[in-house]
């Protein structure tokens, strides 16, 4: 059964994925982004950029790749930690990340439904062990919540499962380009789960 996680206040949290946002680059580079606590990148943008992005906020970034990522490496992005198939913990969040997409050409970083079912359930006792979960970080979305029909661009089913076992506050996925007018638009309520688009960039306080 999964434990009450107690959060003591709230983190800011920027998220990015699948493009640069010129406007999130502007408030950077004139300082008039108020500093995130954490970074969290959901696939699909350069390695460089999240360099970047570490280097001028300078806090922790964790990413997970997208189907496009293959230019990646054990060291670049500089600074950065992958957490794909890992539970990371910030301050008192818990954090799941699972990269890729829906297997449909066998490239890099494609997965078929088999395949992510098997990775979810191998992380079972990881989360079991550190508590529950508050937040699962990925690069394509959950099956029928924000995605689309055709086989590049579906979701998963087994994250619809992880949502109803696991019960995260928080699943927030790139992958799927949109143009959001608010954060409200980003944002489809899942039983007890926020999921969340983040294409783009958005910022969040959990």
């Amino acid at each position: 059964m999964k434990t009450d996680l107690m959060m003591p206040h709230k983190l800011k949290i920027l998220a990015v994925s699948d493009f640069v946002d010129k406007s999130l680059t502007q408030m950077i580079e004139n300082k008039t982004l108020e500093l995130p606590d954490l970074i969290i990148s959901c696939g699909d943008l350069a390695p460089e950029y999240l360099s970047f992005l570490r280097d001028r906020l300078d806090r922790p970034l964790f990413y997970v790749k997208g189907n496009h990522d293959i230019r990646y490496t054990p060291s670049n992005p500089v600074g950065c930690e992958n957490i794909n198939q890992k539970i990371v913990s910030f301050k008192s969040l818990n954090i799941l990340g699972l990269e890729g997409s829906l297997w449909y050409s066998g490239g890099l970083n494609q997965y078929t439904e088999k395949e992510m079912k098997r990775i979810i359930f191998s992380m079972w006792f990881p989360i079991w062990r550190k508590g529950g979960i508050h937040m699962v970080i990925t690069h394509a979305p959950p099956r029928h919540i924000h995605d689309a029909e055709d086989r590049c661009h579906m979701g998963f089913e087994s994250f619809k499962k992880l949502i109803n076992k696991r019960k995260p506050e928080y699943f927030i996925h790139g992958h799927i380009h949109k143009d959001f007018k608010t954060h409200d638009e980003r944002v489809t309520n899942f039983n007890s789960t926020k999921v969340i688009n983040t294409c783009g960039f958005t910022i969040l306080e959990v």
